[in-house]
């Protein structure tokens, strides 16, 4: 029985756009006593690989946590698998605020010593002895109490971008970095303050919360569903938003807005700006804050010297970074002493700017058509190859080049090669090529903007 991926991210991400099929994302957790984590995690694998579900799951001995994208027609099919678990009857999905049918392109569960890393080694500490859940309302009537400690416990480059207004936010790297910074700051608050924590979806909060009762506070509160949630409500509801910013999330998107204010800066001119990006130097993948301009410029790089490094020889580069710990061990997140605008999550809890909606509908009122899709990318002669499926391509033209991995670059055919020769213009069944400044992938599609 196959329990692992056989499909690259690019194959699987060709398989969905063929497909046509609309896709939904979402999270969910459940704390639970899991008496053999192997056995579920297989029985789950094997349930959802064949709903094309994917996403990036752990399991342990004290439940789940899901984020996952499942074919919006297999979302019943779905439910399903979980309500055949007793602890799972009726668990809440939250549906993310922003759909992309490619924010996971694996498969992954892992089984892990817990679903939340707290770094606690207590086994008084019963986490089901959680604060009381408040729904958004709730939750904007308790903050407006002038007795009430609010706390993000997300990661910084979480709440930089995004969260509530006067929350107390950690400069910490994971979660379990902000249990003890939080308690020690709070010593004096146990008895008269009420304690107001969220998170994303709710996970954080729900361990954070049976936490900080054990250490003796006595009115603790969490967000249900953490920002998700919260999200879902206010706009079903007509409620205020006491939530600014963008919602950091763990998928290819990084981001789902909640509100147009920009509350932070690119880290590296110090313009408004809350797009995260990873650097493009394969050695580096630094999560940081970067505008257009400096992406154009810095070719989505975090340092000169990734830069200098990503237009090597592929074959030099690999020797670079041989033996190295690549991805995000090798930097802290947004923490390279390259950035000298790093530390925007210290600015005033007040907008930097009005952010421009980038909404489905203004995508669409962009004028663009479809021409091809790509083929293959020449790293050392840094050259892209298309196939024409539709109209015509000419020097000159404006492109789009479009994909869950490459995002949306744009620019100007200077010079177009059709079946190996030079030419002028490229008709519909030619295979193309011209110089890219960066790398495509085989679900990225290429359009024309008029």
């Amino acid at each position: 029985m196959q329990l692992y991926n056989t499909l690259s991210a690019e194959e699987r991400a060709q398989l969905i756009d063929e497909a046509g099929k609309e896709r939904l994302t979402l999270s969910f957790y459940a704390y639970a006593k899991i008496e053999d984590p192997k056995k579920f995690r297989d029985e789950l694998f094997i349930a959802w690989n064949a709903l094309d579900a994917l996403g990036r799951i752990y399991v342990a001995h004290e439940g789940i946590n899901a984020q996952m994208s499942v074919p919006a027609d297999q979302f019943e099919a779905f439910r399903n698998t979980l309500e055949a678990y007793d602890f799972m009857k009726g668990i809440r999905l939250n549906v993310a605020v922003e759909q992309d049918d490619y924010s996971f392109l694996k498969l992954t569960i892992k089984v892990r010593h817990k679903i939340v890393a707290d770094g606690l080694n207590d086994d008084t500490f019963d986490v089901t002895n959680k604060g009381i859940h408040l729904k958004a309302q709730e939750f904007n009537n308790l903050l407006e109490d002038p007795n009430t400690i609010v706390v993000d416990f997300r990661n910084h480059y979480e709440s930089e971008v995004g969260h509530f207004e006067g929350a107390i936010t950690p400069d910490v790297e994971n979660f379990r970095e902000s249990l003890p910074i939080i308690n020690e700051q709070l010593q004096d608050f146990k008895e008269d303050k009420n304690l107001l924590m969220y998170c994303t979806g709710g996970i954080r909060c729900e361990k954070a919360s049976a936490y900080f009762k054990h250490q003796g506070f006595k009115n603790v509160f969490q967000l249900e569903g953490g920002i998700i949630e919260y999200t879902r409500q206010i706009k079903e509801e007509g409620i205020k938003s006491k939530f600014i910013g963008k919602n950091f999330v763990f998928d290819h998107r990084l981001g789902e807005r909640i509100t147009d204010d920009i509350i932070a800066q690119c880290h590296q001119c110090g313009k408004p700006c809350d797009n995260h990006t990873n650097c493009a130097n394969d050695a580096c993948h630094l999560l940081f804050i970067q505008c257009d301009a400096c992406k154009a410029a810095m070719e989505n790089c975090c340092s000169t010297e990734c830069l200098e490094t990503i237009h090597l020889p592929l074959e030099e580069q690999l020797k670079l970074r041989k033996g190295l710990q690549v991805g995000n061990k090798v930097f802290r997140k947004g923490k390279s002493d390259a950035l000298k605008f790093k530390k925007s999550g210290d600015l005033p809890n007040k907008p930097l700017a009005k952010a421009e909606t980038k909404n489905i509908r203004q995508k669409i009122a962009i004028k663009k058509v479809l021409v091809g899709k790509a083929e293959h990318y020449y790293t050392k002669s840094q050259i892209g190859q298309f196939l024409i499926e539709n109209k015509e391509l000419s020097i000159g033209d404006k492109v789009l080049i479009s994909g869950p991995t490459t995002g949306e670059q744009e620019l100007t055919i200077t010079e177009l090669f059709a079946n190996g020769a030079p030419c002028e213009t490229a008709k519909k069944g030619d295979q193309i090529t011209f110089a890219l400044p960066f790398r495509v992938r085989l679900s990225d599609k290429l359009y024309k903007i008029l």
